[in-house]
């Protein structure tokens, strides 16, 4: 997800996003444990994406865009 899609959204919509990654992320942890995981680079895509809701929410806390 890019930032452009993630400004997009209402902070409802960002936190929802965020809690599926988050258990997306956990997901992928577990195949990566049992050796089910073939790409780890998933991994770092939904953390690229967790990063970036937390940005635009904190950027929509302290006022700057």
């Amino acid at each position: 997800m890019r930032v452009d899609e993630v400004r997009e959204k209402n902070n409802e919509e960002l936190q929802k996003e965020m809690d599926e990654s988050y258990r997306e992320l956990m997901n992928l942890r577990f195949r990566w444990a049992t050796h089910q995981l073939t790409d780890v680079h998933e991994m770092k895509v939904v953390k690229k994406t967790i990063a970036r809701i937390h940005t635009v929410l904190r950027e929509r806390e302290m006022g700057i865009r």
